[in-house]
């Protein structure tokens, strides 16, 4: 079956799903996001959507900060989601895009009120962002993590992710896989689309709120997971660049990422350059948790079917 779109108050299938070339958003940025991954659980026949709310909360959020009126009450979007899932028939991991934006058809116009508003939600496959096995190597980017009071990171703003893909642009040309990103006063703040953890001395270490971070979902849940099911605290403070290099493990949380090891930095091992087993032990349990395996958690998964999906 072919995938469908939300936008403009109605299902469309996704090729149709058009906007005019002086839509507002796309002409400023001015629109903001979410990305929430579906996990296909084969053994059930069920698509488990992970913290879909807490995701569609997170765009309300947004939302406010461009002077979006989102209309669609919670709730409402994730109706919406499921019912692009069904339509869409899916039976593998997906990515849902939900996008709040200025939808007038209007030039030169430096503002956000005065502004029609709309909604887009679409659904695509989506398997691995990041090699979630052998571990990742990272750049430290030359490029700075834009400041919140120059764009709020605490929001995903479309035209923001500008900065993201200039420092992922970089890493994967100069034969890395993946960006981290410092502060304008040099300390880490996060990937190019992922927060980063490192492990020392049996603790988890995160960047604080105030570095520039998008606080992420995924980081949240791991935080929790950490705490609950390995006994493992988590700080949350200013970390140096060299603390890379020294930390004993290192990765990264995301929505796209799910939770991918780092294992080399600009060149220098990890740890012993292999796989840790904290961050081993966290990615074995947060795999079950957001395909639906493990019953304490499965208030964070949405199943996506109404009815599981008969084997073909």
């Amino acid at each position: 079956m072919p995938p469908y779109a939300y936008l403009k108050n109605q299902f469309v299938p996704l090729e149709e799903a058009k906007i005019g070339v002086m839509t507002h958003a796309f002409l400023y940025g001015t629109g903001c996001f979410e990305g929430i991954r579906g996990n296909w659980n084969a053994d059930e026949r069920q698509i488990y959507l992970f913290r879909a709310r807490e995701h569609y909360e997170r765009l309300h959020q947004s939302s406010r900060l461009l002077k979006i009126k989102l209309k669609h009450s919670v709730q409402d979007l994730c109706n919406i989601t499921t019912e692009l899932i069904e339509r869409g028939d899916f039976q593998q991991d997906i990515y849902v895009r939900p996008i709040a934006y200025k939808s007038s058809e209007i030039a030169g116009n430096l503002r956000l009120h005065e502004l029609e508003d709309d909604l887009l939600v679409f659904v695509i496959p989506f398997g691995n962002y990041l090699d979630p096995n052998k571990g990742i190597h990272c750049q430290v980017s030359s490029w700075r993590r834009l400041d919140d009071n120059v764009l709020p990171s605490r929001a995903k703003i479309t035209g923001g992710y500008v900065n993201s893909v200039l420092a992922k642009t970089e890493a994967i040309e100069s034969g890395f896989d993946e960006a981290i990103m410092l502060t304008d006063d040099g300390h880490v703040s996060e990937g190019s689309g992922e927060n980063v953890f490192l492990v020392q001395g049996g603790k988890l270490i995160t960047p604080a709120v105030s570095d520039n971070i998008l606080v992420g979902i995924t980081r949240s849940s791991v935080m929790e997971l950490a705490k609950n099911e390995l006994g493992v605290e988590t700080v949350e403070r200013s970390i140096d660049r060299t603390e890379l290099y020294l930390a004993d493990e290192c990765f990264l949380t995301g929505t796209a990422a799910h939770l991918t090891p780092v294992t080399r930095v600009d060149h220098r091992p990890v740890g012993s350059g292999q796989v840790g087993p904290i961050t081993k032990k966290l990615q074995g349990l947060y795999f079950d948790v957001v395909r639906g395996k493990v019953k304490k958690y499965q208030g964070w998964c949405l199943p996506a079917y109404a009815k599981v999906k008969a084997k073909a």
